[in-house]
């Protein structure tokens, strides 16, 4: 099981603003699609925009405008993000994350998953992580999410009241404040009225979410082949 281990440092980060969902779901979308599709990351403009307005994965779903992603990119830039990449046809971007708040990986694919799909439970991040970092068990889940929370420099994690009727609290991103946190939706308690537990269905969810990335992959890849073998896809 891997163990987070504190980070110090002689010089503390300067405190990140807070970010707006549209910043958040920008900075998800690079983190995520930095694994699930590492052959076009960095992103082009067009395929961020489409990443955030993905309605698989994505929790709420939203519709953002090529100008509104743009805006978004350049107030990452300040606090050192998100970052463009030089040369070729079109710009490119990618997060600098880990860098910029000085997270092991494991950090970052929590953070990533609470970005795009909003509070959620120990076992649920465990499941949603999966193409991000494989969890050997939720207590490493727990370890991370509590270093988190623990930081000298900032919180950025929080653990949230348990809801009536919940068997696990869940935990929420404190990167765009403390707002965010007071207007996440309740969990529906559906599935479980009908004997089916928060994992299975986060699993379900999952396998949904990665067969939806699949075959996104094959329709870029097909594309690709259209484009080289100079016929109309």
């Amino acid at each position: 099981m891997a163990v987070p281990t504190k980070h110090r440092s002689a010089m503390t980060p300067p405190r990140l603003p807070a970010l707006s969902l549209l910043e958040t779901r920008v900075l998800g979308v690079l983190c995520e699609k930095q694994h699930t599709v590492p052959d076009t990351y960095p992103l082009s403009l067009n395929a961020l925009v489409a990443g955030c307005n993905q309605k698989s994965s994505r929790h709420p779903v939203i519709e953002a405008s090529e100008a509104d992603v743009a805006a978004a990119i350049d107030s990452l830039k300040s606090p050192a993000l998100v970052m463009e990449s030089s040369g070729g046809r079109v710009p490119r971007y990618a997060h600098n994350m880990d860098k910029a708040l000085r997270l092991p990986s494991q950090s970052v694919a929590l953070l990533t998953v609470l970005m795009l799909r909003g509070p959620q439970t120990p076992g649920e991040l465990r499941i949603n992580c999966e193409r991000l970092h494989k969890f050997a068990d939720i207590s490493a889940v727990e370890a991370f999410l509590q270093e988190l929370a623990e930081r000298t420099d900032g919180a950025l994690v929080k653990e949230l009241p348990r809801q009536p009727g919940a068997r696990e609290n869940r935990w929420a991103h404190l990167l765009s404040g403390e707002l965010a946190i007071e207007e996440a939706p309740a969990a529906s308690s559906a599935g479980g009225a009908a004997g089916v537990s928060v994992s299975e269905i986060a699993a379900l969810k999952a396998n949904v979410a990665r067969l939806d990335e699949e075959v996104e992959s094959l329709k870029r890849t097909v594309q690709k082949l259209c484009a080289e073998l100079g016929v109309s896809d």
